[in-house]
Parts: C-alpha cells; sequence; structure tokens
C-alpha cells in the first residue's frame, strides 16, 4: 500500500512540474488577477533575464519526465530540489499565500529523496 501511495505521489508531483515547465513556454495558465505586488516584481525581474525562465522550464521539465521513470527518479529529484528551494524561499517570504501546498510538494520531494537514499549514498562512497 506504500507503495502505491508512494508512485501515486511521485507522478503527481512529476506532473506538476511538467505542467510547470510547459506553462513557462506556452503560457497557458492565466495570471491571477489578485498576485502579490511583490511577486509581480519578483516575476518581472525574473523575465527581464531572459535565458533564466527559459531554464527554469527545462529543468522542471527534464526533472519531471526523470520522476516518472522509476530507474531514473533519483536523479529526478537531484535535478528538481534547486527548483523546489526556490518554490519554498518565495512562499515563505513574498506569496504566503502558497507555502502550504509548497510545504507539501517539498515534503513529496523529500520522501522520494528518501526512498532513494541507497542511490546517493554511491557517490559519497
Amino acid at each position: 500500500m506504500k507503495q502505491k501511495i508512494f508512485t501515486v505521489a511521485t507522478v503527481l508531483f512529476a506532473l506538476m512540474f511538467i505542467n510547470g515547465g510547459l506553462n513557462k513556454f506556452f503560457n497557458y495558465i492565466p495570471v491571477p488577477p489578485d498576485m502579490p505586488a511583490e511577486l509581480v516584481k519578483v516575476n518581472t525581474a525574473l523575465m527581464q533575464i531572459g535565458w533564466l525562465m527559459p531554464l527554469i522550464a527545462v529543468v522542471e521539465l527534464i526533472g519531471g519526465v526523470l520522476l516518472l521513470i522509476p530507474k531514473y527518479r533519483a536523479l529526478g529529484a537531484i535535478i528538481i530540489f534547486p527548483i523546489m528551494i526556490g518554490i519554498l524561499l518565495i512562499h515563505a517570504t513574498v506569496a504566503v499565500s502558497g507555502l502550504p501546498l509548497a510545504i507539501i510538494l517539498a515534503g513529496i520531494l523529500v520522501w522520494i529523496l528518501w526512498e532513494n537514499r541507497t542511490k546517493y549514498l554511491k557517490l559519497i562512497e
């Protein structure tokens, strides 16, 4: 049962990042009109750096796809980790209303990392 819950959580997590990456390229999710002014400033600053958003989108897409493949799940989790840290920091400082979802996503990522810990131990042996 635990394995099924883990698989479902991982697939949903991966799909959220794939969706986020695709949205950065195609802008199909409308921006909410009540977005905090500070978050608008942050997003505008990120958009001013022309290469940054496409890089984040590619990392989200690659990490999300790798998370869907059990053999490469550990690599996908490592790739997504810095993006998740950024998401947590933005929601902890600027857009606090999204913090509960960010914490849940971070918890899923920590679970994925924990389940693959034996693969990471080989890196430091």
